[in-house]
């Protein structure tokens, strides 16, 4: 009997060797442990009761027990992945212990209640659970129940316990497997984690490349970043990924203190929050959260090395338990994802600084543009012209203006260009329109001012140029002062067609530019005086050195003849008085010399006296000359021209021939000499004078005016001293001195010595008539010094003698006579009228005087 049961102990040893050796095969064979524990409740019924087979590990950071695995050789329906605290589970019983744990009667055992229910609607009757513990670490169980009750004795528990050890190890290398799989995941994540943020410059794009990786390590439904306002010292969501429609969008900002990223930022310490319901804390953020549906999240701080960013947050839609593995491998990625951010806040902040240096940089140049037009341009139009195009450059705008107040005439000009439109013009206004506009504001107050659209409509019932603007579109207008010496003599004005179009920004630089323009206007004020006056003392010193040239001289005025003395006796007592005077007498009878006698005894003697003689000027071009243009007045005037008048402005003005002036123009003359003010052609700036005017003619005024080919009040208005230079031929007597003073002064300029004249010549001199009167006879002088050899005036009296035998043809009138005259001698000189031997010669006047005289008198050569 001993010798059979010792057969039968060392029969049941063999077959329990060759049962371990099948377990180290189905180790060796498997590499999942679901597949494994299957594969051992398939095995071990050959050797031991067991029916089902049970894998429980240990979860050291939360200490519980979970069932990993439960495999089954019957029918059953097998539910796993319970997880229950140590204490509350046999398999934790055994984990503790280290001790196998055996139930023969489950039905009877009373601790672990809930665990022993859930065994018993499986059918099981009796367990077994021996401990899986390695020489490293202690893992946790593995469970063997049978349908079967005692299932279990000493000998099946002591080979089940060397089942365990044979499982404990291979358990400990798939789970050591796992982890380093699981590590390498991590590592590998955490390298496409950083080649993302190596790929993505946008941090948007980067957080939605991150949304796709990262749940397959930690799963979660959305991931924001929130940072750090330290100039407000808030909050900001600035990202935000979620997996569903989400009523958070970036920008949401909120206190520090109100925030679960503020808490972390401010700690830096991450939390979690496994339940929204049962969190007390930031109660308006946390209603947010759960109307979106959240239900827990975790915050992990966004910080670099230098500096503290803010909060990184990723949340679920489920009630989740997050693992501090979860947790510190998230914690890695935020340390990434913060460089990513301090990168990009930097790049932000250095494209921020160079588009700042460049604004800068911008308006420097424009500041620099806006000088060198200030200095290149002298005329005013042009340099508003050339800094608008340069201020379009760095302040959009659609239209500006540049008003100029003139305090003398108590008018401003305003510049106005319409940038939209391409178009500018110039206009002269009241000063009175000013005070009311925009630009009147800020020349009154000295201040730059902005107007919106509702400013300009309250302004709009008072004034029309803010009606204007409105009419034209502006919205937004900027009107800057232009001072000097703390004066404002103007203003700069932008528009623009939107609201708020100008910040404080704008309005420095625009004041800027203003100081600038101010300059400019000074500059062009001056340039413009200083150009007036030089080209009045250009034409003073024409006049002058006309003066010097001149034969005539006050104290060439010769004769003694009581006619003259009369005139003479007049100039003295008229003279000294700023009256106008109306010299009047024939060709040559030498009315210029009479009114410079006039004007070297006035006391405006130390100013120019200013000539102009009217027949010889176009009369297309009379008016230019009298009153001067403006560049571009009409075709062919390329410069600005100072006229007579101004010319004359402190001296005299000596019009000759005035009653050639067209009638057109002689109420324009009126106007100037009552006014003493006058504008130039083509131009707007009204222009005061002060000046006395002296006119000459030979034609007879008053017939003119009876006639209507005068102006009766020019008339009047020149007839206030009346002056009439006697023909020579009224005062005789002179006329030996007359030859004596002509013969010596041609003499001396031809280098001649003249002594004497003969009896006759002089006798022929004395009874001829001088049509052209003093001028005539000293053509004759001249022509008898020239032909004269010896020390006796040789006078060609054939020249002479005929007319004296002429029979006298007395006229009814001056202008009769004249005309008589003028044909007669055309006639002798076969109507030539230019040149040595043609009739202006013989009459002793300029050609273009006797072709006037010829039109008026309307003489023409006959057929």
């Amino acid at each position: 009997m001993n010798d059979h049961g010792n057969l039968q102990t060392h029969e049941l040893e063999i077959v329990r060797h060759r049962a371990l050796l099948e377990v180290s095969k189905a180790i060796a064979a498997h590499r999942d442990l679901h597949d494994l524990f299957h594969d051992l409740a398939q095995r071990l019924p050959q050797v031991v009761e067991v029916n089902f087979v049970a894998l429980s590990l240990h979860d050291p950071e939360r200490n519980r027990m979970r069932l990993h695995t439960l495999q089954a050789n019957i029918p059953a329906e097998i539910v796993g992945g319970h997880e229950e605290p140590v204490e509350e589970t046999p398999a934790g019983f055994v984990w503790q212990t280290q001790q196998p744990l055996s139930v023969p009667e489950l039905e009877e055992e009373r601790r672990w209640p809930e665990v022993t229910a859930r065994m018993q609607e499986d059918g099981i009757r009796s367990l077994c659970i021996v401990p899986l513990t390695t020489a490293l670490r202690r893992l946790g169980t593995m469970g063997f129940a049978s349908v079967q009750r005692q299932a279990y004795g000493d000998i099946d528990v002591e080979f089940l316990q060397q089942v365990g050890k044979q499982v404990a190890v291979a358990v400990d290398n798939v789970l050591h497997h796992q982890d380093l799989t699981h590590d390498r995941d991590r590592l590998r994540l955490l390298l496409e984690v950083s080649e993302s943020i190596a790929s993505h410059r946008d941090l948007d794009e980067l957080l939605r490349d991150l949304a796709q990786r990262l749940p397959h390590i930690v799963p979660f439904d959305y991931i924001n970043l929130v940072l750090h306002d330290p100039a407000r010292d808030v909050m900001r969501l600035c990202f935000l990924v979620t997996s569903e429609p989400s009523t958070l969008s970036p920008g949401l900002e909120s206190p520090v203190s109100e925030s679960p990223g503020g808490l972390v930022w401010q700690t830096q310490e991450p939390l979690i929050v496994n339940d929204i319901a049962q969190e007390p804390r930031f109660p308006a953020l946390m209603s947010m959260l759960r109307d979106n549906g959240v239900q827990s999240f975790c915050v992990v701080p966004l910080t670099t090395a230098q500096r503290r960013l803010g909060a990184m947050g990723f949340g679920s839609l489920q009630p989740r338990i997050y693992q501090p593995a979860e947790l510190d491998f998230m914690h890695q990625v935020a340390k990434q994802v913060a460089v990513a951010v301090d990168n990009a806040l930097n790049a932000e902040a250095a494209r921020a600084a160079q588009a700042q240096l460049a604004h800068q940089r911008d308006r420097q140049r424009m500041l620099l543009e806006v000088n060198n037009a200030v200095v290149s341009h002298l005329d005013l139009s042009e340099v508003f012209t050339a800094v608008s195009e340069c201020l379009r450059k760095v302040i959009r705008h659609d239209d500006s203006s540049l008003v100029l107040y003139d305090c003398e005439t108590q008018r401003c000009r305003v510049h106005v260009l319409h940038v939209t439109e391409n178009r500018s013009f110039t206009e002269e206004r009241d000063v009175d329109a000013l005070v009311p506009s925009p630009s009147g504001i800020a020349i009154t107050t000295r201040l730059p001012a902005v107007f919106r659209e509702q400013d300009l409509e309250a302004l709009s019932s008072t004034s029309p140029i803010a009606k204007y603007l409105l009419a034209e579109g502006v919205k937004s207008l900027c009107c800057v002062p232009l001072l000097s010496r703390n004066q404002a003599f103007g203003a700069l004005n932008v528009g623009r067609q939107r609201d708020d179009a100008f910040t404080q920004e704008d309005v420095e630089l625009l004041n800027q530019v203003a100081q600038q323009i101010a300059i400019a206007v000074e500059n062009g004020l001056a340039y413009r005086e200083i150009a007036d006056l030089k080209e009045k003392l250009s034409k003073e010193k024409l006049y002058l050195e006309e003066e010097i040239k001149t034969e005539y001289d006050f104290e060439d005025i010769v004769g003694h003849s009581a006619a003259l003395r009369r005139v003479l006796k007049q100039v003295e007592i008229v003279a000294p008085t700023d009256s106008t005077v109306l010299i009047l007498g024939e060709t040559g009878t030498g009315k210029e010399l009479l009114a410079r006698a006039i004007h070297d005894r006035s006391s405006r003697r130390e100013r120019t006296l200013v000539k102009m003689n009217c027949a010889a000027i176009p009369t297309g071009l009379l008016e230019s000359e009298l009153f001067g243009h403006e560049r571009g007045a009409f075709t062919g005037a390329i410069a600005q021209k100072v006229g007579r008048f101004e010319l004359a402005d402190g001296g005299t003005l000596f019009l000759d021939e005035v009653g050639d002036i067209p009638l057109e123009l002689q109420s324009k003359l009126l106007r100037v000499l009552q006014e003493q003010e006058f504008e130039r052609l083509g131009g707007t700036r009204t222009i005061k004078v002060n000046i006395r005017l002296l006119a000459a003619t030979n034609r007879n005024l008053v017939r003119m005016v009876a006639e209507k080919e005068f102006r009766n009040d020019l008339y009047y208005r020149l007839n206030v001293f009346p002056l009439t230079i006697p023909a020579l031929r009224d005062r005789r007597e002179d006329i030996p001195s007359l030859v004596r003073y002509f013969a010596q002064k041609f003499a001396r300029r031809m280098k001649k010595t003249i002594d004497s004249i003969s009896t006759e010549g002089m006798s022929a001199l004395a009874q001829y008539d001088w049509p052209g009167n003093v001028r005539e006879l000293e053509n004759v002088i001249e022509r008898a010094t020239i032909l004269s050899q010896g020390g006796e005036l040789q006078v060609a009296l054939e020249k002479i003698t005929p007319k004296l035998g002429m029979e006298t043809h007395p006229e009814s009138t001056l202008e009769a006579a004249e005309r008589a005259h003028i044909v007669r001698a055309l006639q002798a000189a076969n109507w030539i009228i230019g040149g040595p031997h043609g009739a202006a010669a013989k009459l002793g006047m300029k050609r273009t005087t006797l072709q006037s005289r010829m039109l008026k008198l309307s003489i023409a050569r006959p057929s």
